[in-house]
C-alpha cells in the first residue's frame, strides 16, 4: 500500500495580523511547518502553534526563511552561504526551544518561499541549509523539492530526507515548480489538485505545464495554509487519498 505524509505551512499570523485556519487543518494534516518569525510568524504565534500542533500529534517542523516580512519570504536575496547558514541556524533555535519548552520534539525543517526555491538548483544554498540542519540536530528530517539540490544535500551530509511535491502547483520539465509569476502557476480546482496528487504517489509522475510526463518521488505532498480555501482543500485532499488506498503517515513512518 502506497503511503505519504501531509504538511502544511502554518503560524503564518503576525502581531494584529491573522493568517489561515491552523487549528482546523491539523485534523488533515500530519506534519506542520512552522513559520520562524522571519518571513512570518512572531513568538506567540510560535508558541501557540507547537501547542496545536502537539495537542493534535502532528510532527513539528521549522519552516526558515528570508527576512523579508513584506514579500513574504517569496523574493530572492542576494545572500552568502554563510548568511545562510547563520539565518537557518537561528530559525530552527527558535522553534526548537518553544518545542523543547511545551515537552514536543523537533521532526523536520522545511525552507519557505524563495529560499526554498533557491536551494532546489543551488548546490552551495542547499549545501548550506543542510550543513545547518545537520549540526542543530542530525536526527532531523530534511524537506525539498523531489530531486531537487536540496534534498541531494541533505542525503550527501547524512540527513533523512523527503522528497516534497505540491499539490497546487504546477511543474516544469525540469521537475521545479512554475513561478508564482506565471499564471499558470497555481492550481484552483480542488479535484484537479487532487488528481495531480494521486498520480504523484501512486505513479511517480506529474504532467508538467507544457503537457510532458516528468518523473518524481513523493514522500511528503504540500499544501498551503493561507490560501482562501486552504481549509476546504485540506479536507479534500485527506479524503481523495484515503479514497484511492494512500495511507496518510508522518514523514518518518513513511520513510521507515
Amino acid at each position: 500500500m502506497r503511503k505519504v505524509d501531509i504538511n502544511c505551512d502554518m503560524g503564518e499570523s503576525f502581531g494584529a495580523y491573522t493568517i489561515g485556519s491552523d487549528e482546523d487543518i491539523l485534523e488533515f494534516i500530519t506534519s506542520a511547518n512552522i513559520a520562524c518569525g522571519f518571513h512570518a510568524g512572531d513568538p506567540s504565534t510560535m508558541r501557540k502553534t507547537v501547542q496545536l500542533a502537539l495537542k493534535k500529534n502532528v510532527a513539528i517542523g521549522a519552516h526558515p526563511g528570508f527576512q523579508d516580512l513584506a514579500g513574504f519570504g517569496r523574493r530572492n536575496m542576494d545572500l552568502t552561504p554563510q548568511e545562510i547558514y547563520d539565518l537557518v541556524v537561528y530559525q530552527i533555535g527558535s522553534l526548537a526551544a518553544f518545542t523543547a519548552s511545551e515537552g514536543g520534539r523537533m521532526h523536520h525543517v522545511k525552507p519557505h518561499g524563495a529560499l526554498y526555491n533557491m536551494a532546489s538548483v543551488d548546490r552551495p544554498i542547499s549545501e548550506a541549509i543542510a550543513e545547518a540542519v545537520y549540526k542543530v540536530n542530525p536526527e532531523l528530517i530534511l524537506y525539498g523539492l523531489s530531486g531537487s539540490e536540496l534534498v541531494k544535500a541533505g542525503e550527501r551530509i547524512g540527513l533523512k530526507t523527503a522528497n516534497e511535491v505540491f499539490a497546487d502547483r504546477t511543474y516544469q520539465d525540469d521537475g521545479t515548480l512554475t513561478s508564482r509569476k506565471n499564471p499558470q502557476a497555481l492550481i484552483t480546482n480542488h479535484q484537479s489538485a487532487a488528481d495531480q496528487v494521486i498520480q504523484m504517489v501512486q505513479d511517480g509522475t506529474v504532467i508538467s505545464a507544457a503537457g510532458n510526463t516528468v518523473s518524481l518521488k513523493a514522500d511528503t505532498i504540500c499544501i498551503h495554509g493561507d490560501g482562501t480555501h486552504a481549509l476546504e482543500f485540506a479536507r479534500y485532499i485527506n479524503a481523495r487519498l484515503s479514497e484511492s488506498g494512500i495511507r496518510i503517515l508522518s514523514t518518518l513512518d513513511v520513510l521507515t
